[in-house]
C-alpha cells in the first residue's frame, strides 16, 4: 500500500539513483525527495547536466579519457612529452595527477583494474589499446600509475612483462602512497613524492 502511494515517476528516480555506485536505497530516496520539496529549478539543472553529458562527451581516441574534444586537451599538447605515458585506473587519477604539476607526460586511461573475482578480466579495460600506442612508437617510458590495492598491484603485475616485452622503460609510483588507497584521495604532496621517486620495474 505504502508503494502504491508513490508517483511511478519519484519510483523510477529513486531506482535509477539507487544504481550509483555508493548510493544506497535510502539515500537514493533522499536524493528524489529533496529535488521534490521546490528544488525544481536544481532538478531541471541536473537534467539538462545530465543531458549535455551524454551528448556531449565521449572517450579519447588516443587516451580513453574523458573529453568534449577529440583528441582530448591533454593528447593535443604539443608542449607535454608524448614520449611517457601515465596508465591509470580511472579518469579521476587524471585529475589528481595533474593537481600536482609534477607530471608533464601524456595518459592512458585503463578504466578499471583487474580483478578476476568481479569478472574484470585484461580484456574488460584498455589494455591492447596501450599496447597498440606502443607498438606504433614514440614512447619511450610507461608509468604504473595503478592504485595501490590489490587490484591495482595485480594490474601493474600483469601489465609489467607485457610492456617490456615491447621495448619500453617500465616504473612505478613511489610508495608514498598508502597501501589499499586511492589516487583520487591521495593529497598532493603524497602524490608528487609518489612521482618523483617512481622506480623501474
Amino acid at each position: 500500500m505504502a508503494e502504491a502511494a508513490i508517483p511511478p515517476a519519484v519510483t523510477r528516480l529513486v531506482e535509477t539513483f539507487s544504481e550509483l555506485p555508493g548510493v544506497g536505497p535510502k539515500t537514493a530516496s533522499r536524493l528524489a525527495f529533496y529535488l521534490l520539496r521546490g528544488k525544481s529549478e536544481l532538478a531541471l539543472r541536473l537534467a539538462d547536466s545530465l543531458q549535455s553529458l551524454v551528448e556531449r562527451t565521449r572517450f579519447c581516441s588516443i587516451c580513453y579519457n574523458v573529453t568534449e574534444s577529440d583528441p582530448c586537451p591533454v593528447c593535443a599538447d604539443e608542449t607535454r612529452d608524448h614520449t611517457t605515458v601515465c596508465a591509470i585506473e580511472e579518469p579521476m587519477d587524471l585529475l589528481s595527477l595533474e593537481r600536482t604539476g609534477q607530471y608533464h607526460g601524456v595518459y592512458h586511461v585503463l578504466h578499471g583494474a583487474l580483478s578476476p573475482l568481479e569478472g574484470i578480466f585484461a580484456e574488460d579495460l584498455r589494455v591492447a589499446e596501450l599496447e597498440a600506442r606502443i607498438r606504433a612508437g614514440g614512447i619511450r617510458e610507461v608509468l604504473l600509475a595503478t592504485n595501490p590495492t590489490n587490484e591495482g598491484d595485480y594490474t601493474a603485475a600483469y601489465l609489467l612483462p607485457r610492456l617490456k616485452g615491447l621495448g619500453v622503460r617500465v616504473t612505478r609510483l613511489g610508495r608514498g602512497l598508502p597501501a589499499g588507497g586511492d589516487l583520487e584521495y591521495a593529497d598532493q604532496v603524497t602524490l608528487t613524492r609518489a612521482l618523483e621517486s617512481r622506480q623501474e620495474l
